[in-house]
């Protein structure tokens, strides 16, 4: 497969910065080859006409906008957190409230869309948590205790029928589909 859409697609669901050495051995090969690809990948993209960029800072690489394009960047951010919640996001929130600890990939396996924007937009509202571990690429989610104390329960499992959606055969078999 090719090496740079692998790269690509890394850097697309990683929510944080990566150095060459985690892409490297996430993809088993060598931190060269990943240097040399990403050096391709930022001709693409760092460029007065694409909206993505590349941003490196002290070894670390990330995708993210044009850095010309912050304040409409900023405005859209600003106006999808303000006000109620979309449908989109109450699914999001839902799937991560009842599954968790959950990662993106396994929330889009379950919701069937993309889920980057939204789960941006729950963060910051405060409503999920991202953690990460040192070696995982992509983090997990689970549900903020802003939220719960929003929900007026004191753990997740007070949810209502939290344990038939949390072991629901249906969405096990869903998640299992991603591993193989």
């Amino acid at each position: 497969m090719n090496l740079l859409s692998q790269i690509e697609s890394i850097l697309f669901v990683a929510s944080k910065p990566l150095d060459a050495k985690k892409i490297a051995k996430a993809l088993g090969t060598t931190v060269g080859k990943v240097e040399e690809a990403l050096e391709t990948l930022k001709m693409k993209y760092n460029r007065e006409d694409s909206g993505i960029h590349l941003l490196f800072d002290g070894g670390m690489v990330q995708m993210g906008t044009h850095p010309d394009h912050s304040d409409i960047v900023s405005g859209f951010i600003k106006q999808e957190a303000t006000g109620e919640l979309t449908r989109a996001q109450l699914e999001t929130l839902t799937v991560i409230a009842y599954r968790a600890p959950i990662t993106r990939p396994e929330i889009e396996q379950i919701r069937g869309v993309n889920c980057a924007v939204i789960l941006r937009n729950l963060l910051m509202r405060g409503l999920i948590e991202e953690e990460q571990e040192k070696d995982d690429l992509v983090p997990i989610y689970r549900l903020s205790l802003d939220a719960m104390a929003h929900l007026g329960v004191h753990v997740v499992s007070d949810l209502p029928q939290y344990q038939t959606f949390h072991t629901h055969e249906y969405l096990d078999d869903t998640g299992e589909s991603l591993n193989k």
